[in-house]
């Protein structure tokens, strides 16, 4: 079994509460290792952060969309009236509508959206892979590919998301399972998967090219209000990111600078000291207060990365 590392613990009063163990990998601007915690050749599934990569494999077979609504083609986004009227509007491409989508049902995800939202039912669109979603349906009317079953493992659209993946990381899928989103879901090294993110980082290719602008351009679309990844494209000029459930994330920099990491636990709650951790070991400064363990009123202590 691969062993993993201890990422960052939770500190009350200079002791040591709660620990989260997990990988890390970050990768220099030639691809050598900066630095490396826990096994490198473990096997992870990421999750939505390599939605730009199934992103660009969709653009490679014909899809068509402005940057706006291709960064929410390779989103989580919050479920806010702007990501709903761009699902839509990309269904209607296809001339479809909502009841075309089979993700999960799902509330919004955004913290604001979801209380906003209230007891109403759970909706498809309202899920987080709804602009995935609605983009590999207008992809299969594109190439006159069935939709019923096209989140098959042996559909064509699937079949090419997998074919960019391994190009990508420069290794086979390890096995193929199921996302929440209802999608096929890839599991590879975190090697891999740091791989890919710097490849399509700083590839020439117009069509990878054009996602990680769209992310770019447009965070709001890829995550939403509030959220760690709009934040941070936000703030740090360059910066490519995008999380995963289960407590996965990725990011780069222009010039191929990557990390990723893993927290064992599934744990969000570390996520921003990680992230900062990560970016200030680049040498790249990002707004950042460290995370506060309050005592009643008072702050008595924080989380903290070993690095």
């Amino acid at each position: 079994m691969s062993a993993d590392a201890l990422l960052a613990e939770y500190v009350r009063d200079g002791v040591v509460e709660s620990t989260h163990r997990g990988y890390l990998l970050a990768l220099n601007s030639d691809g050598s290792i900066h630095r490396q915690l826990g096994d490198a050749d473990a096997l992870v599934f990421p999750r939505s952060t390599i939605k730009s990569i199934q992103a660009s494999a969709m653009v490679r077979h014909g899809l068509d969309l402005e940057p706006r609504l291709l960064a929410l083609a390779a989103s989580s986004h919050s479920g806010a009236a702007m990501h709903l009227d761009g699902v839509r509007e990309i269904l209607a491409m296809a001339s479809l509508d909502e009841s075309a989508l089979q993700c999960s049902l799902d509330r919004p995800l955004g913290e604001a959206e979801r209380k906003a939202w209230g007891d109403k039912d759970a909706t498809r669109i309202t899920m987080n892979c709804s602009g995935k979603h609605a983009a590999m349906l207008l992809t299969c009317v594109k190439n006159n590919w069935p939709i019923e079953n096209y989140l098959d493992p042996a559909h064509p659209l699937q079949v090419a998301c997998k074919a960019e993946l391994e190009l990508l990381a420069g290794e086979a899928v390890a096995l193929t399972s199921t996302d929440g989103c209802g999608a096929p879901l890839f599991l590879l090294t975190m090697a891999g998967l740091a791989r890919s993110i710097r490849e399509v980082t700083i590839s020439s290719d117009p069509i990878h090219r054009s996602v990680v602008n769209a992310y770019r351009v447009h965070p709001l679309m890829v995550a939403g209000e509030g959220r760690l990844t709009t934040e941070m494209m936000q703030s740090v000029p360059g910066l490519f990111m995008k999380d995963g459930a289960e407590a996965v994330e990725i990011a780069s920099l222009p010039d191929g600078r990557t990390f990723v990491f893993k927290v064992s636990d599934g744990s969000l709650r570390p996520f921003r000291t990680l992230t900062h951790a990560c970016l200030k070991s680049f040498g790249v400064d990002s707004p950042f207060e460290p995370e506060k363990v309050m005592g009643g009123p008072r702050v008595i202590g924080t989380i903290r990365a070993t690095f």
